[in-house]
């Protein structure tokens, strides 16, 4: 019988300690069955110890600790459902476990009013009333009876009205060169230009009255804190005297020291009075806190209350609901302007998206914004009441001009009505809102569903919930590359069934859904009411093996030659190696010689049972040993 030593082939295949790779066998003259990690072995095969493969568990029980409950705690089909969307667009991916606004976000619509808790309608139709071409800017006003908005085009001399019916009414005022500016307190207007300040009583038609001298081409006016509120050039003026006044004050509020500062925004708010400006790539916010005896006060230096981001400049401010709502030319922010000395401290980009931002119009918690709606002149609209974390609100695509290439410029009501309004880029005029015809058809689009896991999941069965009597509906899904497969199209008054998944064809990591719905086709005033949906998934992660291997572990052994091979404590040794291996948990490589297979694993279970009693000359430490492996 050899000894330790004699045969240095035999030997450990590598020191016990923690391994660091995997290993593979060193094919020697002696016929093994199987190696793991390196390490060589004869096959023990019997009815009490069979080799055996069986389907490794691929997922754990769920337990439904949702917010939405049912959905986990369900056996079977992996569930995701959504039944509101109040919380507004933005997400990529629909994780509800992100949080609970999460549940009722979704990725982008586009013609859906979304604001209603439990359903998407679609929007009313928004037509170009083809007022003259240009960049308008809409003010509202009231003329006669007839609710009206006042607008205008920069560079032009000429006031306009556009009627709630979106007819044109006769020139309202002209003024002697281009207009720069033009603000209302309610009954009058003042209207800038690059000589003068005019005002005109709203609804009054002739010349326009003579007010201030400004002689300057940059001109700005707000109407805050009951008072007219001027840029010209780089300083501020406070104009508080009587109409007719055509001297300007002696000495401006401030004069910005970069002779090439911009004002382009001023709004009031809480305790001050705020004016935004840029020069280069710097842009701030000042503020201007009003005095005791209600003036405001001549600073020698600003006072800044917020400074831009570098490359960040304030296109328009204004407060609302005790916020500043902060257009730029990066997107939209909103600020907080609750404290006491004036100070602002601003959001996150809630918007992302350029020419967004240029006016805003305010209705009940909402405010309006301009902005592009896939590549049209549009609006989007902001929910403040639903903070979905700190100066970060529920937003979505509102109304839009459907074929009309560019971006909103102005927005408001028209007049005292609750019909919204606005003007666009380029040569297109003034859109107006219909009050009673709806869009033709509007779509929403789920964010990315992955059921918060990165392995694969097969989409089968998806079911929109919907009241579709006065309208058609139609469902597409969205692969990982973005590519859009219909799989559902139902007529208006008919039944809304399951639908298969049909395409894509392959698992995916993630989809998306896009909902359509479409106006009733006899009545334009009607259509479908969408409440959500809930769709059904398998995982389809890749089944791994068990594989239990039955070893021969002795110190002396023989291959199927006849070969003899160990020597004494062999069996010991080679136990300890793998319960070294097992106890690191690296993953090692197996072999096995009988059919060829090579495959990564772990060690998931050691199991040894000692068959041979000792005896004068050998210890007996030897038996079968059972190797349970999880393929990886």
């Amino acid at each position: 019988m050899p000894t330790p030593g004699d045969d240095i082939t035999e030997g450990l295949p590598y020191p016990l300690s923690n391994p660091n790779s995997v290993r593979t066998y060193q094919i020697s003259g002696e016929a093994y069955d199987v190696a793991i990690n390196g390490q060589p072995f004869f096959m023990y095969t019997t009815d009490e110890s069979p080799y055996r493969r069986q389907t490794a568990p691929y997922r754990k029980d769920q337990v439904d600790q949702s917010n939405e409950p049912g959905e986990q705690s369900l056996s079977g089909w992996w569930l995701r459902s959504q039944s509101s969307f109040h919380s507004g667009a933005g997400i990529k991916f629909y994780d509800p476990s992100a949080g609970e606004t999460v549940s009722y976000r979704f990725a982008d619509s586009r013609g859906l009013d979304v604001w209603t808790k439990g359903q998407a309608t679609l929007l009313k139709e928004t037509t170009n009333t083809g007022v003259s071409s240009g960049i308008y800017k809409l003010i509202s006003g009231v003329s006669g009876s007839t609710d009206v908005a006042i607008s205008y085009i920069p560079g032009s001399t000429t006031l306009k009205d556009i009627k709630s019916d979106s007819t044109t009414l006769t020139t309202y005022a002209t003024t002697a060169s281009a207009i720069l500016d033009v603000v209302s307190n309610g009954t009058t207007l003042f209207i800038a230009n690059a000589t003068r300040i005019y005002y005109q009583t709203i609804g009054a038609t002739g010349a326009l009255n003579n007010h201030y001298d400004t002689g300057n081409a940059k001109v700005k006016l707000a109407w805050v804190k009951q008072r007219l509120v001027a840029a010209i050039g780089s300083s501020i003026y406070e104009l508080t005297g009587a109409l007719g006044t055509t001297a300007l004050p002696a000495t401006p509020v401030y004069t910005h020291p970069n002779s090439s500062w911009t004002w382009t925004s001023i709004s009031e708010g809480g305790s001050a009075i705020y004016a935004a400006g840029y020069a280069g790539t710097t842009s701030a916010i000042y503020k201007f806190t009003l005095a005791s005896n209600g003036s405001m006060p001549v600073l020698t230096s600003g006072v800044i209350a917020a400074q831009l981001p570098i490359g960040e400049y304030v296109n328009k401010i204004e407060s609302y609901l005790g916020y500043l709502v902060i257009g730029t030319n990066k997107g939209i922010r909103v600020a907080d302007i609750s404290d006491t000395t004036g100070d602002l401290t601003y959001g996150p980009l809630i918007i992302e998206a350029e020419n967004t931002g240029y006016d805003f119009a305010f209705r009940d918690k909402f405010i309006w914004i301009t902005g592009s709606v896939g590549g049209y002149a549009g609006l989007y609209r902001m929910d403040l009441s639903n903070e979905l974390e700190t100066l970060r609100f529920a937003y979505a695509t509102d109304a839009y001009l459907n074929g009309v290439a560019g971006y909103a410029t102005s927005v408001d009501f028209i007049g005292n009505s609750n019909q919204i309004a606005f003007t666009t880029s380029g040569s297109n005029g003034i859109a107006v809102q219909s009050t009673t015809t709806l869009v033709p058809s509007g779509y929403i689009t789920t964010g990315k569903i992955r059921y918060a896991t990165l392995e694969d999941k097969v989409f089968k069965i998806i079911k929109a919930r919907l009241d579709n009597a006065y309208g058609a509906f139609n469902i597409k899904s969205i692969d990982s590359t973005g590519n859009e497969y219909s799989i559902g199209t139902f007529d208006e008054g008919g039944f809304t069934p399951e639908v298969n998944v049909t395409y894509p064809l392959n698992a995916q990591e993630y989809m998306s859904f896009k909902f359509t719905l479409s106006r009733f086709s006899t009545n334009s005033a009607k259509g479908p009411t969408f409440v959500g949906y809930q769709l059904k998934a398998l995982p389809a992660v890749p089944r791994k093996r068990l594989i239990q291997y039955p070893l021969a572990l002795f110190d002396n052994e023989k291959d199927k030659n006849g070969v003899q091979i160990g020597y004494d404590g062999s069996a010991y040794e080679r136990l300890s190696v793998l319960e070294a291996i097992e106890s690191a948990g690296d993953s090692i490589r197996v072999e096995d010689f009988r059919t060829g297979e090579s495959y990564i694993g772990l060690i998931e279970e050691i199991n040894f049972t000692n068959r041979t009693p000792t005896d004068k000359r050998f210890p007996g430490f030897g038996g079968i040993l059972l190797v349970t492996i999880r393929s990886l």
